[in-house]
């Protein structure tokens, strides 16, 4: 019989120790570690039936001299999806292994199940199930009109099988759907643990490089929204991508993470619908679809993802508060930007905000997390404040400093070509910004869009909102003021014998 030894390993960020811990001194996690047994590495080896020696290995790698490696790119994978491919950096690579992640229901499946149809149309594509039965995913097939004579699935959640079907078969892409429902039956702990995990995605990574074989998992998330497991099993992988969006909205978006073989900036959206995973060619005009002319607290901005501008509508809301402490509630950003935009200005503006509830939201359940969306928000604050609506034909970018002043934003000719694309009219930009653009001439190629530079929050309220409101002056019924308190003693008591002296003998 194999020996085996017992370790610990922490089910957050797989530390290994060999006695018990109450807390990872790693990752900070408490009661994470869970006893494992595993075999040595003369026991593993005379298992599979290798010679214990390591050094004894055939078809070993050579090395070679750097000047002799070829720079000519493999030839890509085209996954039939537009925005899946601008994702992966232009396609699918062989012998990649690709992580995907997001909440559950949000469509993952659907989205590998819809690129493995069209693979499928001129390639073998093997779709491992571990947590469906092959009639669910002929069901959801016919559903996706995803059906491909060259398209296997294989309901199986031994790994150790799928690696014989994988070397039967030979298709040209695999799909594990996920790799928290595949073990190896020689890692003595159940599935879905830091020892199976680990082991798995080694095993699938060898014979991905090995076959030039282009691997994507499923992974499943945590509730913070991280990749459930072990941190090594995303330094394993090629590429991690996290498809994103809100279960209740349409719109999902695909990030990349980590690409070594691409851009991590770039993002892909789609929209689900009944026949699964759309992708959406003009997701600036789907954002602003549904927007409503001539309301107080809605303004568009243009935030950057990658080298794509999107257009997006930001929507506010202040009211009276009816507690203590007014309330500031943020969707689609963070709640401490909208804490400290609120701070300013009421610092900088005097906007009466301190007993005001203020809500803020990002039309189509998007996130965005570019400081450039600073000035949109707050001109959302301050047109529901005053209850001035914004003109609909407007754009307001920038970052808005504590002093109040507006600093500079990347890209801004891409940004303001999209709102120019879309038919807007005007544009706030930050005053450094306009001056160069002016300079280099890049404001005269905007056709159809005037640019107006502010160099302050309040400069930016002026132009958008028009001069703030004069205080109400005192009068026609008003409450006087109290005069001060007096601040010594002695003024005091000259106040009462003044008081006395006024009183009749």
């Amino acid at each position: 019989m194999p020996k085996l030894r017992s370790t610990f390993a922490c089910q957050e960020c797989g530390a290994e120790s060999p006695k018990w811990l109450g807390r990872c001194p790693e990752c900070g996690a408490w009661n994470s570690y869970v006893e494992e047994a595993k075999l040595t590495a003369s026991a593993r080896a005379s298992a599979a039936g290798l010679p214990a020696d390591t050094r004894a290995r055939a078809g070993a790698s050579a090395p070679e001299r750097l000047v002799d490696v070829s720079l000519q790119d493999s030839l890509r994978i085209p996954s039939g999806m537009g925005e899946l491919d601008r994702v992966l950096g232009g396609g699918i690579v062989p012998g990649s292994l690709v992580l995907i992640g997001g909440d559950p229901g949000i469509g993952k499946s659907t989205l590998l199940l819809q690129m493995a149809a069209n693979v499928a149309r001129g390639s073998t594509v093997l779709y491992v199930s571990g947590e469906e039965s092959a009639r669910q995913v002929r069901l959801r097939a016919e559903r996706l009109d995803a059906l491909s004579d060259s398209l296997y699935v294989l309901a199986e959640t031994s790994l150790d099988a799928t690696l014989g079907h994988i070397e039967r078969l030979n298709p040209q892409v695999v799909i594990v759907d996920s790799i928290q429902t595949a073990y190896l039956e020689d890692v003595a702990s159940s599935p879905g643990n830091v020892a199976q995990l680990r082991e798995c995605t080694m095993r699938l990574m060898n014979i991905a490089k090995a076959r030039e074989l282009p691997i994507f998992l499923v992974g499943h998330v945590t509730k913070e929204g991280n990749i459930a497991g072990p941190r090594v099993l995303e330094h394993i992988v090629d590429c991690v991508l996290y498809l994103e969006g809100e279960r209740f909205y349409s719109y999902r978006l695909l990030r990349a993470a980590k690409n070594r073989f691409g851009s991590t900036n770039e993002i892909g959206v789609f929209e689900m619908e009944q026949g699964g995973m759309r992708e959406v060619a003009n997701p600036s005009a789907a954002f602003l679809s549904e927007r409503a002319s001539s309301t107080s607290g809605s303004v568009v901005t243009v935030p950057l993802e990658g080298s794509r501008a999107l257009l997006v509508e930001v929507q506010a809301l202040v009211a009276g508060t009816a507690m203590g402490a007014p309330r500031r509630t943020a969707v689609g950003i963070d709640h401490n930007r909208l804490a400290l935009l609120t701070a300013v200005l009421a610092k900088r503006l005097g906007l009466p905000l301190g007993s005001q509830d203020v809500y803020l939201n990002v039309v189509a359940g998007l996130k965005i997390a570019e400081p450039a969306v600073d000035l949109g928000v707050a001109l959302a604050i301050g047109s529901s404040a005053r209850d001035v609506p914004v003109d609909a034909g407007m754009v307001a970018v920038g970052e808005i400093g504590l002093s109040g002043e507006l600093r500079t934003v990347s890209q801004i000719e891409r940004r303001l070509g999209e709102a120019a694309r879309l038919g807007f009219e005007r544009a706030i930009v930050p005053e450094a910004d306009y001056r160069r653009m002016v300079g280099s001439g890049e404001a005269t190629r905007l056709s159809g869009l005037r640019i107006q530079g502010a160099s302050s929050v309040g400069e930016a309220f002026e132009i958008a909102l028009g001069p703030a409101p004069s205080a109400p002056a005192r009068g026609n019924g008003a409450r006087p003021s109290r005069p001060p308190l007096p601040n010594s003693r002695s003024a005091l008591h000259a106040l009462i014998d003044e008081s006395l002296l006024e009183e009749p003998v």
